[in-house]
């Protein structure tokens, strides 16, 4: 009688023995356990030139692929997975819209999470999450979009107090933007006068403030805001982004999500934007190790729903990024 032997798989002139497929998984797994990604992509990428992968070594597979940064390899992947139908649908929609984030496609998220929305796929546990991440996404995509105002003829009438404070809060930013390719000192005490009024917002204070200090115009100016006040001469200040505060809670939170791509990038983004409505104040009583650790925890924040550990400097990076977010109606 002879002997059975199990079924060989064959790859063209190649010969694999019953089990080897089992034991790149399994190997694969066990790399991909203990963060050795590359070894785990290496095992999982030979594995699937014999057999369809299962849902599980698939989605280990993506994972370690996103890990290592192979994000159009993972993005390739999980759209094979998506397209089964997978039984853990929303936790590997998540991972998807996170590679796409890192691959800069912002309209394919909205597009993918407008459409969940609407058909009420998303269970309540994740819904918060996933407007977080469609949130995210809209600031990013606007990141990219060139909204510099064209070049139209300045009037200085424009900038007096009672004609300026008639505009919508958009057009008093449109018009000051405008002056940043002419001369500003015919305007000094225009823009002087901008930034004491009583009524002048935070952000239109700032970039008014900007404007005078960039050009180095010798002015003493009252900058009152959020119940602090400082008397400044804009010809010796420096500019927001070039304070050392600044520059060192930048490069401490570049090295912090240096491997996060999009929240970097949204990370920058809120700095800026920040540091730019506290002007001249520079986050006020804050120290350098709470604004990393505060911006580190707020933009982690904005993707999982974890908790901030400072409630109180959580609400005070809300307040500005609620006086930095300008509408523009």
């Amino acid at each position: 009688m002879k002997k059975k032997h199990g079924k060989l798989l064959t790859d063209k002139n190649m010969i694999m023995f019953p089990g080897t497929v089992e034991r790149l998984l399994a190997t694969g797994h066990d790399y991909a356990e203990t963060s050795n990604y590359e070894l785990a992509v290496e095992a999982f990428s030979e594995a699937m030139q014999y057999e369809v992968l299962d849902e599980h070594s698939m989605n280990v597979y993506v994972y370690s692929l996103y890990e290592m940064r192979r994000f159009q390899e993972a993005r390739e992947l999980c759209e094979l997975l998506l397209a089964r139908g997978p039984s853990r649908y929303i936790e590997l929609m998540e991972l998807y819209l996170s590679i796409c984030m890192e691959l800069r496609d912002f309209f394919h998220v909205q597009q993918i999470i407008q459409s969940l929305l609407e058909e009420e796929v998303i269970p309540p546990e994740s819904l918060e999450k996933f407007k977080n991440i469609l949130s995210l996404s809209e600031k990013l995509a606007n990141l990219s979009i060139d909204d510099t105002p064209e070049k139209t003829e300045i009037k200085p009438d424009d900038y007096e107090v009672a004609t300026f404070f008639n505009q919508p809060l958009f057009m008093q930013l449109t018009n000051l933007q405008r002056l940043t390719e002419i001369n500003v000192r015919p305007l000094a005490n225009q823009l002087k006068d901008i930034i004491e009024a009583e009524e002048v917002h935070p952000m239109v204070q700032s970039i008014a403030l900007y404007m005078l200090v960039a050009q180095q115009v010798d002015l003493q100016v009252t900058v009152k805001k959020f119940d602090e006040s400082r008397v400044v001469n804009t010809a010796e200040m420096l500019l927001p982004d070039d304070t050392p505060l600044f520059l060192e809670v930048f490069e401490r939170i570049t090295e912090r999500l240096e491997k996060e791509g999009s929240l970097l990038e949204m990370a920058h983004f809120l700095l800026a934007r920040h540091i730019l409505v506290t002007y001249p104040f520079e986050w006020f009583q804050y120290s350098a190790d709470d604004i990393v650790e505060g911006y580190t925890d707020y933009v982690h924040s904005l993707f999982e729903q974890n908790q901030v550990s400072n409630n109180e400097l959580l609400d005070f990076i809300k307040t500005l990024e609620k006086y930095s977010d300008i509408p523009e109606v």
